[in-house]
């Protein structure tokens, strides 16, 4: 099952976005028939499908090819140069990067959203509305033996506890594992996984005692089916939302999502263009997609970072 992608048309934007724009197809893509191809995050897809939908419209004669092998394994065919970008929902590992130098594949990340990693249970579960990141901890570390909702706190039914989650090539299963278990990869095994959110999605939406974790836009594309876990990371109860996300209260689960360029690549035309369209109109891509836009100062952090980019693919 492919990742949704909401239905709408992209709203151009801003002055400045067309400017950017202009500027790195000046040389224009070409009439022949050429193709951007990018793998990665199942939970960054929907923003680099959208942008790739639009763009072909606007650039006919380019195909924008997207996959969703999750970061790990889109990171493993972006470092043997079969890919022109990944989609990054975590930073690339230090194994990545050697596996990337040994292939020659120079790159740079751009910052294009924020994400909030959305702990999610059935519509129908009325008492796990808030976690703390101590219970959260206790449920998912290596040497859980939690099986119930009654260990998790004693004021909750004895209901199976039914776990639900991205596979270990998921940038999601990487970001969370470190930012609630504090280590990076360290999970419990006896739990349901899958590289596709929807997947995860119906599970838990399905499940009486389900528990799961996936991006923001996955829940607020069934928040009928779902409910999100607000969580207490010390400081009280705090629900995802873009405002808690964009303002540091959503911690530590606000992430931000990337995407990785290869510096080669970019010299192709077809390449620059493609990017350079998602950096001009990031907000309007990102709100389409269901994602928490860039803050002015991140979006600034953006246009540099891209700016960058070119004029490294121009050397």
């Amino acid at each position: 099952m492919a990742p949704r992608i909401p239905q709408r048309r992209l709203a151009f934007a801003r002055p400045e976005a067309a400017l950017l724009l202009a500027a790195v197809v000046a040389g224009g893509c070409g009439t022949r028939s050429s193709y951007v191809t990018i793998d990665g995050s199942s939970t960054v897809f929907p923003l680099t499908a959208i942008a790739a939908e639009d763009f072909q419209l606007a650039t006919p004669g380019v195909q924008v090819r997207v996959g969703t092998s999750g970061t790990g394994g889109g990171f493993g065919r972006f470092c043997r140069g079969e890919t022109d970008a990944n989609d990054a929902s975590r930073p690339i590992t230090d194994d990545e990067a050697r596996a990337c130098a040994e292939h020659g594949i120079d790159y740079a990340p751009l910052t294009v959203a924020l994400d909030a990693l959305t702990v999610i249970v059935s519509a129908g579960n009325d008492w796990a509305r808030c976690l703390t990141l101590d219970q959260l901890r206790r449920i998912w570390e290596p040497t859980s033996a939690i099986t119930t909702w009654q260990q998790v706190d004693p004021a909750f039914p004895d209901v199976p506890l039914d776990l639900f989650g991205p596979g270990t090539d998921s940038g999601a299963f990487d970001f969370f594992t470190s930012s609630v278990v504090g280590q990076a990869r360290a999970s419990r095994t006896d739990y349901t996984p899958s590289e596709d959110d929807n997947v995860i999605v119906q599970a838990v939406a399905s499940s009486p005692g389900g528990l799961g974790y996936v991006g923001y836009t996955y829940f607020e594309q069934n928040d009928q089916r779902l409910a999100a876990v607000a969580i207490d990371a010390g400081e009280g109860c705090v629900a995802p939302s873009a405002a808690t996300a964009q303002d540091g209260r959503y911690h530590p689960l606000t992430r931000p999502l990337y995407v990785y360029a290869s510096v080669p690549a970019m010299a192709r035309p077809q390449v620059r263009a493609f990017l350079g369209y998602l950096v001009a109109h990031d907000a309007s891509i990102a709100r389409a997609a269901q994602f928490i836009p860039l803050s002015a100062r991140q979006r600034a952090r953006l246009i540099a970072d891209f700016t960058a980019l070119t004029d490294r693919a121009a050397t």
